[in-house]
């Protein structure tokens, strides 16, 4: 820390959509509520993000919270934005160098992403403390690779994010904290009916990475199969990222594929809602409001898993996935390798997942979200403040 007698703690939301604010934002709030002896600032990079802080962050924002908006200052920046802003996400890179002077002021850095790294990397303020939230809790080896061990402190959701960070991403266990999940915290879970649906509620939730996603090999044929099925209801909500761009590009591994279009008869379908960008994908509405789960690769899967229910996991690319820690939520569910066994796995799905998944289902749910009585939110913030040595607020 520096000398000033306030620490000055900095969220930063840097991305192009919302959804990894519930992640980090209700961490912001407890420990403004808790730990006052520490300044706490909230950087976001666009107006849709600072108003989803707004949103979730209530009369708490712009009163005991500042809530400040990074932009790109240089002409060199605005234009590179312009130019190959519409295949990848160069403000999301280029904002750190623009606005130095800022990260400079903080003793303390808290992200749900990795990308803020490049601050202590190439831009040398190596004596910055950053504090790594992550956003979500699946599986893919990604989440857990090398660049984790650049973080001062990473909070972990449960054991199973804990100790793979500490084997994979070689993470000194003293610089790991289990808390929980602060998105939780958020949303309340609607009570659900107990009885069998009489038509069900599908949640198709695919991946936009080229190399793990169902969608642009089988997705329009599986939205085609529902438009053909009324005796299900189909909720097409992908990864909020599938559809921000015409086309998606990857880094590890290098890929590239075009996203497509829905068909107009998939738009006009009555027992099908399409939505490819709303903030209802951020907030688990869709995922409360589904009987049965059919996805990929998303780490929402676990999100859903909040209460039991079938699952049919759609592998486009035959995967060797038995084993592989990488696809653990794939034992949550039967495994499918074409729309001609969608029919079939839905057919069975409720008595399959009482028989063999429910059980299993738990027992992932338990790895992967250590819960408490205590809101994960303070749980996160109690960490920080131990880490960063910042004090209770007196009295």
């Amino acid at each position: 820390m520096t000398s000033r007698c306030r620490p000055r703690v900095g969220f930063l939301f840097n991305h192009d959509q919302v959804h990894q604010v519930a992640h980090a934002l209700p961490v912001a709030l407890a420990l403004a509520e808790g730990w006052t002896e520490a300044d706490i600032v909230i950087a976001t990079t666009n107006r849709a993000l600072s108003e989803e802080v707004r949103r979730l962050g209530g009369e708490a924002i712009g009163t005991r919270i500042p809530l400040i908006e990074l932009g790109l200052k240089s002409a060199w920046s605005r234009l590179l934005e312009r130019l190959a802003g519409r295949l990848i996400p160069a403000a999301k890179l280029l904002v750190y160098r623009d606005n130095l002077d800022f990260f400079r002021s903080l003793d303390l850095l808290v992200v749900p992403e990795k990308t803020s790294l490049v601050l202590k990397q190439r831009y040398g303020l190596r004596n910055l403390k950053i504090v790594h939230t992550r956003h979500g809790a699946g599986d893919r080896a990604i989440g857990f690779n090398r660049a984790s061990a650049g973080f001062d402190l990473v909070l972990a959701s449960g054991p199973k994010t804990r100790d793979r960070l500490i084997s994979e991403g070689g993470l000194p266990p003293e610089r790991v904290a289990v808390v929980g999940y602060p998105k939780f915290d958020l949303y309340r879970w609607p009570a659900r009916p107990k009885q069998r649906p009489k038509r069900p509620v599908v949640l198709y939730n695919p991946h936009p990475a080229p190399h793990l996603s169902s969608w642009y090999k089988m997705g329009a044929d599986i939205l085609d199969w529902f438009a053909r099925h009324h005796e299900y209801e189909l909720i097409f909500a992908p990864h909020i990222m599938l559809f921000q761009r015409k086309a998606v590009v990857t880094i590890d591994p290098p890929a590239i594929a075009r996203t497509g279009a829905i068909a107009p008869h998939i738009l006009a379908a009555e027992n099908i809602i399409v939505d490819t960008g709303s903030r209802a994908l951020t907030t688990m509405e869709y995922v409360s409001r589904a009987d049965i789960y059919l996805g990929d690769a998303s780490s929402q899967v676990y999100e859903f898993l909040v209460e039991p229910r079938p699952c049919i996991f759609v592998d486009a690319h035959r995967t060797e996935w038995q084993g592989e820690p990488d696809f653990r939520h794939w034992t949550a569910g039967r495994v499918i390798h074409s729309v001609g066994e969608l029919g079939d796995a839905l057919a069975i799905a409720f008595d399959e997942h009482e028989h063999a998944y429910k059980a299993v289902q738990r027992q992932l749910f338990a790895e992967t979200f250590d819960l408490t009585d205590r809101p994960s939110a303070e749980r996160a913030a109690e960490a920080i403040a131990k880490f960063a040595g910042i004090p209770r607020k007196s009295g």
